[in-house]
């Protein structure tokens, strides 16, 4: 539970780190569609290169993204099973019974699997992990100021986005000492099968839900004796402002997506 990715901010003074917030946030959105518009092993391979590349600026050792993985390893396991038993083809490579294995279950598997890992790591890498929660805050602001023309809260939005961010992290903590709390108590989460085990956690959700709606009041209080009236007339202590490196980032990404798509039609390697 604690190697959550979203929420967890590593200060730090490297390149990723002094980034703006906004050439990150479209950053991620390219990277985004990159793991999509690849669909051959080439694409994907260049696709790891550029994510290692940038874990290495980002000076974050490697240990902490291997542990950001933990917590989605059962979906990926899961993912993994279904599209190996589900998918059909022409010719099964293995056949037990009702059980047929064929090679392109296998390829939807490991397609999804460098997909579901290369989205979080690369939010780990551009947002959560080298991004602060007033950073990330301004930067969506800031991109989604247009919309406020026609009347949205887009401050509202983008502070509400932050917070549910900087308080999962809190949550899981909080989580955490209740169930050890109730296991001091002779609470037992381990044993029993699927209902016993959603029966047991019930003593858990019921005090975190007190807690969160209690943490909200605290915060609610605590911003409005500081005078918060939303986005209105309201300035920023540090001001975004666009450098060299930003644009140059922006550009490596385009060169990247460009290259993906090169990669797909003249060397895919093989085409997944």
């Amino acid at each position: 539970m604690h190697d959550l990715v979203l929420g967890q901010y590593f200060p730090g003074n490297s390149i990723i780190h002094r980034l703006d917030p906004r050439a990150k946030l479209i950053m991620l959105v390219l990277f985004v569609v990159l793991t999509f518009v690849a669909n051959s092993a080439g694409a994907f391979l260049l696709i790891l290169a550029a994510a290692a590349a940038m874990m290495a600026l980002s000076g974050i050792p490697l240990a902490i993204y291997m542990r950001g993985m933990k917590p989605i390893l059962f979906i990926i396991i899961f993912t993994t099973v279904i599209n190996v038993l589900m998918t059909t083809g022409e010719v099964p490579l293995f056949e037990f019974g009702i059980i047929h294995i064929y090679k392109e279950g296998i390829i939807n598997a490991v397609t999804v699997t460098l997909r579901v890992v290369l989205l979080v790591l690369g939010s780990g890498i551009l947002l959560t992990y080298t991004t602060s929660p007033i950073s990330l805050t301004d930067g969506l602001e800031t991109l989604l100021a247009p919309l406020a023309k026609l009347r949205l809260p887009v401050h509202e939005f983008s502070m509400m986005m932050t917070i549910a961010l900087r308080f999962i992290p809190t949550l899981v903590e909080e989580t955490d000492k209740i169930m050890n709390a109730q296991k001091a108590r002779g609470a037992d989460f381990s044993s029993g099968g699927l209902i016993k085990r959603a029966k047991a956690l019930l003593p858990v959700i019921i005090p975190l839900f007190v807690s969160a709606f209690k943490r909200a009041d605290e915060l609610a209080t605590a911003m409005e004796c500081r005078c918060y009236r939303g986005g209105e007339g309201r300035g920023r202590l540090h001001v975004l402002q666009y450098r060299a490196r930003d644009g140059a980032f922006l550009i490596a990404g385009a060169a990247l997506l460009a290259g993906v798509i090169a990669v797909n039609i003249f060397v895919p390697l093989y085409r997944l």
